[in-house]
């Protein structure tokens, strides 16, 4: 693999990342609601469920899919459904107010955290699909293992950088202070956002 298609790799690696979906509204609102330090094991889980779909890429899951496209059919409802079910809570819950000042609400754990992230990333089958097409324009057959080994690194990584990024921006005093003022409309926007994209997912 030439220097300059790695470099191709990486862009579009990191453009996939940055991309607004399901991972990146999880982790502003992770952030907004419970801090960097969940935000980040969220973060660690959207990597992981990265580096789960580049794999299956790797592995030729697209054309599992073109073969039986009644699999990418179940896996596109079963991850709608999942993000429609966060999309409810968020919706049902966004009136409820959060503890301030000394009476915060405990974060939840590490693992529930870093659990989120990745079933966030893994209820949408489209990067399976797009880290496929990447690994094909970009990756020449023969390519030693080590060196795919070095490209889920850089997947993982973007990911979780980016991602990170996110919940620590929206984990800002200022920005947590806003939240709470807006709460009920930043939580259903953020719910609506979700359906949207669970429905968006489920239809295409």
């Amino acid at each position: 693999m030439s220097f300059s298609a790695f470099m191709i790799f990486v862009g579009l690696v990191v453009f996939a990342a940055i991309s607004p979906g399901p991972a990146v509204i999880m982790s502003a609102r992770t952030g907004l609601t419970e801090g960097m330090r969940t935000g980040f094991m969220l973060a660690l889980g959207i990597g992981a469920g990265a580096v789960v779909w580049a794999s299956a890429a790797m592995f030729g899951l697209n054309l599992i899919f073109a073969v039986a496209p009644a699999l990418l059919w179940a896996l596109k409802i079963g991850g709608a459904a999942y993000l429609l079910w966060m999309a409810w809570h968020l919706w049902r819950d966004a009136k409820k107010p959060i503890a301030t000042g000394d009476e915060n609400a405990v974060p939840r754990s590490a693992f529930s955290a870093f659990r989120l992230g990745l079933f966030t990333q893994l209820a949408n089958p489209k990067p399976a699909v797009m880290f496929s097409a990447i690994f094909l324009g970009t990756v020449p057959p023969a390519t030693p293992f080590w060196v795919y080994l070095a490209l889920l690194a850089v997947i993982f990584t973007s990911e979780t950088l980016w991602n990170t990024a996110v919940a620590r921006i929206f984990s800002l005093d200022r920005t947590r202070a806003r939240y709470i003022s807006l709460k009920t409309v930043i939580d259903r926007s953020f719910g609506g956002l979700l359906a949207v994209l669970g429905i968006k997912i489920a239809a295409t």
